[in-house]
């Protein structure tokens, strides 16, 4: 075995994890929508969320944290609004079901809000508003996760990484597309960090005293224990602004909790009172804004497209030759990895192979 990085195209992959997910059970049409999410991550240049996230669903599917039959209930409905019960199935099948219920709505009423609780992990959350966009319109997505990052001028962790996601169409070849996790890094990057064998930078990370961890090893395991928390935007205090992130993270809290009398904060851990490994009961919410309710599409298209042009036109730091907007650089790493493939790390390889090798997938030859 080669401990050369290779690369394997989008397609082959996305079949691959597509036979994963059908292995454990999943519907053909479930199957397709999670390697749908999954293999879009890679494709942005999200690695922490692509196949290195297979072996993540993989043990929370082993163990039933994730129910591979996705049945999701209608708690409550208007107009414009809804609740729904994803009973722990996949939540990129439950985000999905969402978002289209949202963008139906606004299709009809000019808006649509659909709030989730009992979900499971989705992916990236910038997947969804991208569904509104392609129905020429404004889409927003919220969730919450399991403990992970403290408040300003504390160490414990309470709160999860909780990405806001914010898409609209312009008239350019791609959509403004902002998805940012509310700390300062989430734990898929760390994750990342230990395939690459690489340390994490100071700053991210507390400890309970308050100093910081670089080990990702390490971290991830002070992260299971509660020994280890991210820092919001902004770091640590208040002087760079991280009593700023740490009230956008608890605007998710609410946003994933409060709508739906889901679970929040430390209900979110996925340990019974036992000790035991239990559910994580995540909420989600999702948000479609019709357009043509306030302007007409391609009016809209148009000043979006002049107001991102005029951010990149404006002058440049010294040394910098390119100002940039959210989902710019997504967009020409989508055609950069489509052409030369998603890289794959001799860790990375590994971990594919384990998952292959586990659920019987023999006839799935990976050129390595």
């Amino acid at each position: 075995m080669t401990d050369k990085n290779i690369y394997l195209s989008a397609d082959y992959l996305h079949e691959f994890v597509k036979a994963c997910f059908m292995s454990f059970g999943a519907p053909e049409e479930d199957a397709q929508t999670c390697a749908d999410v999954i293999i879009e991550s890679d494709l942005r240049g999200i690695e922490s969320h692509g196949v290195g996230r297979l072996r993540y669903y993989y043990d929370r599917l082993i163990t039933g944290q994730h129910d591979v039959h996705t049945k999701i209930d209608t708690v409550r409905e208007s107009p414009t609004t809804a609740v729904l019960d994803g009973n722990h199935g996949l939540g990129m099948v439950i985000g999905k079901y969402a978002m289209n219920l949202a963008i139906e709505k606004a299709r009809t009423y000019g808006m649509g809000s659909v709030a989730v609780r009992n979900s499971t992990h989705f992916g990236i959350a910038g997947f969804y508003p991208t569904m509104a966009v392609a129905e020429g319109m404004i889409g927003l997505t919220f969730t919450n996760a399991r403990p992970a990052v403290c408040p300003t001028f504390g160490t414990q962790p309470m709160m999860g990484t909780n990405p806001i996601a914010f898409a609209a169409p312009t008239d350019e070849p791609f959509s403004f597309l902002y998805d940012a996790a509310t700390p300062i890094v989430q734990r898929g990057h760390i994750e990342k960090l230990v395939r690459q064998e690489k340390p994490a930078n100071e700053g991210w990370l507390v400890d309970p005293e308050n100093h910081y961890l670089t080990d990702p090893g390490e971290i991830l395991q002070k992260l299971s224990t509660g020994e280890a928390a991210f820092l919001p935007l902004g770091g640590i205090g208040e002087t760079l602004g991280g009593h700023k992130g740490y009230g956008l993270a608890a605007i998710v809290e609410i946003l994933c909790a409060s709508l739906q009398t889901g679970a929040f904060l430390n209900a979110l851990s996925g340990i019974e009172e036992d000790g035991s490994p239990g559910r994580f009961k995540v909420g989600h919410f999702f948000m479609a804004i019709n357009v043509e309710g306030f302007v007409d599409l391609e009016t809209f298209k148009q000043t979006t497209g002049n107001i991102l042009r005029e951010l990149r036109a404006s002058r440049k730091a010294p040394g910098q030759a390119r100002i940039y907007t959210a989902g710019e650089k997504e967009y020409e790493k989508e055609i950069q990895v489509r052409k030369q493939g998603i890289e794959i790390i001799p860790n990375l390889r590994k971990d594919l192979m384990f998952v292959r090798d586990a659920l019987g997938l023999d006839a799935d030859e990976f050129p390595f």
